[in-house]
């Protein structure tokens, strides 16, 4: 079994494929037993085809594939279901996050001063490179949902990620759950660290969401994660002496 599952969903992302996979390698190989899994949301672009150009020299590679768009936390539980490994890494697929960050958080979970139910280890962009208005925008809904949730992550948003596996199928699923990964994580009873990582500019290809978008169905989301939170029951198992 390979020490680390790296999921990347991806749709129309077909100019950023080979680029992106050849970084992951530059980043990875030689240094960490791993697979990488791509997942097609319903690309209408080349991008199928690309991923299947990759995996003629690249065995770590495996595809999935929805038949139509289903959304980017879909795409995530669908490469999740399909890892290997107990360690799970996401990564969009636009080119944005630095695949080299992803040795930086795994090196955590080593770290004998971290606490023992570490379960998720978020990136934070500290140095965003997008506009002025997506960094405005993403500055607020950080902060109205850190207030509300108290989840204490400063950057929700970031793609890259890595947690377990296990604690993560075990989290109640609902459409856009992964801008909500580190309060889901505390409320089942891990824990959380934020790492700062690189962040840079798209190169290639157009962004899937619009902000609008993310504002309206956030707010619903927000409510119901709080929702979530008042109801959540942690039993304290105590064995039998008898």
């Amino acid at each position: 079994m390979p020490e680390l599952s790296l999921v990347i969903p991806v749709r129309n992302e077909a100019g950023n494929i080979a680029p992106l996979i050849a970084e992951i390698r530059a980043a990875l190989d030689g240094k960490l037993d791993y697979e990488v899994i791509y997942v097609d949301d319903g690309s209408e672009d080349a991008t199928p085809q690309r991923l299947r150009d990759a995996q003629r020299d690249f065995t770590r590679l495996r595809m999935i594939r929805h038949r139509e768009s289903c959304g980017q936390s879909t795409s995530i539980l669908t490469g999740v279901r399909a890892a290997r490994s107990g360690w799970i890494a996401t990564l969009d697929g636009d080119g944005q996050n630095d695949p080299a960050d992803i040795l930086k958080l795994h090196a955590v979970l080593r770290e004998t001063t971290q606490p023992a139910n570490l379960q998720l280890i978020a990136g934070y962009r500290r140095k965003r490179r997008d506009t002025r208005l997506k960094r405005l925008s993403s500055r607020i809904a950080n902060a109205v949902r850190g207030h509300l949730l108290r989840d204490y992550t400063p950057d929700t948003g970031c793609g890259l990620k890595l947690f377990a596996r296990d604690t993560f199928l075990a989290l109640p699923y609902f459409d856009h759950m992964h801008r909500f990964l580190p309060a889901l994580f505390l409320r089942h009873g891990g824990r959380v660290v934020s790492v700062e990582v690189n962040h840079r500019p798209r190169t290639r290809g157009v962004s899937n969401y619009g902000l609008f978008d993310r504002l309206w169905v956030g707010i619903v989301d927000l409510l119901g994660v709080m929702w979530l939170q008042r109801r959540a029951k942690r039993p304290v198992i105590v064995e039998d002496e008898n």
